[in-house]
């Protein structure tokens, strides 16, 4: 058995900052990936080249080893992490596998007898195969939106499948970002930030009920605190509804051979439907026998820092202030604690 003092989960954002700050702390530790490179959920959407491509340079600037190809399961009460290749022994493990670690693919009634195509936006690539034909996305998070821009910037006939209440932010105002604007607002209670940035947003986005989507009843700020999900950061889907380009339509309740049923009883042919209703951190393997540290949602109550004696979590935590930014406030907090006496578990 090999022993290492610290082993990093997971070789995307997380994991990365994690490793380059044990790194700069002198920490020994290795860094597992079950992928074959570094950022594998960034991969999946053609968009997303220009993180990966910041991943790959953030490897070789740090000088980051990551071992690809291990799966991971913890063994007996220390923490031995079995991999494929062999077994470890740690003193200290940090889960860096991040919030998009499982697609969540929801299914419904006779989804089995529809001849299309059903794909979870994990395994969207883009919408060269989708040309001129009937696409439907199931979903108005940060993937369906930017998934319906592809498949109408590809010249598919595209529809968004809405069920919930959305917020909505722009990406930038005036080509300034609206996290570098939104910023000053992050210290303040979501529930005032919300207030004082309400008007800005509806003179940016306009009335987004008259295109026929039905707003949050709290802002987005109150969004990323009370359910930890991020709201739709538009780059154009909205323009799309707007200019009847992208049609809305509501929930699902069943499929049929050649489409779909919603819940108005309407009936719509499509060749493919794209699923993206998120994911799931899949955190249970590694915290069974202490489920009060998730929450009625799977998520963890608590990132960035020790959990259970060893074990440390990063990259859990949803900010207004942008992921990057508090993955990299966490992975230096984790880093320094190293050097610290060890902590007793939490009661």
């Amino acid at each position: 058995m090999t022993e290492i003092d610290t082993v990093v989960i997971g070789a995307s954002a997380s994991g990365l900052a994690t490793a380059a700050c044990l790194k700069k702390a002198g920490v020994a530790h290795l860094l597992l990936e079950r992928e074959q490179h570094v950022g594998h959920a960034w991969r999946q959407y053609a968009s997303r080249e220009q993180v990966v491509a910041y991943l790959e340079a953030y490897v070789a600037h740090h000088g980051l080893a990551p071992r690809f190809g291990s799966e991971v399961a913890r063994e007996g009460e220390r923490w031995r992490v079995q991999t494929s290749a062999d077994q470890l022994s740690c003193r200290r493990v940090v889960i860096a596998t991040g919030l998009t670690h499982t697609p969540r693919a929801p299914t419904w009634p006779d989804q089995e007898s529809f001849e299309g195509t059903v794909l979870h936006s994990s395994k969207y690539v883009n919408g060269v195969a989708w040309a001129g034909k009937r696409a439907l996305v199931v979903g108005l998070g940060n993937s369906g939106g930017e998934i319906a821009i592809d498949l109408v910037e590809h010249g598919a006939q595209t529809a968004l499948s809405v069920r919930s209440a959305v917020n909505i932010i722009p990406r930038d105002i005036g080509g300034v970002s609206i996290m570098t604007i939104g910023r000053p607002l992050s210290v303040l209670p979501p529930w005032l930030a919300d207030a004082l940035g309400a008007p800005l947003l509806r003179l940016v986005l306009g009335n987004v009920e008259k295109l026929g989507l039905r707003k949050h009843t709290y802002g987005p700020n109150t969004q990323v605190s009370k359910d930890g999900r991020v709201p739709l950061i538009d780059i154009g889907t909205v323009a799309l509804i707007r200019e009847g380009k992208l049609e809305l339509r509501g929930e699902i309740v069943r499929f049929v051979r050649d489409g779909v049923v919603f819940a108005d009883g309407s009936e719509q042919r499509f060749d493919c439907v794209v699923l993206a209703t998120g994911y799931t951190p899949s955190l249970e393997t590694f915290l069974e026998g202490a489920p009060e540290l998730l929450n009625e949602k799977g998520m963890p109550r608590e990132s960035g820092c020790e959990v259970l004696p060893g074990l440390y979590l990063c990259g859990f935590h949803v900010s207004p202030r942008g992921m990057v930014r508090e993955i990299n406030l966490e992975a230096e907090r984790i880093a320094a604690s190293f050097n610290r006496a060890p902590s007793q578990l939490r009661t």
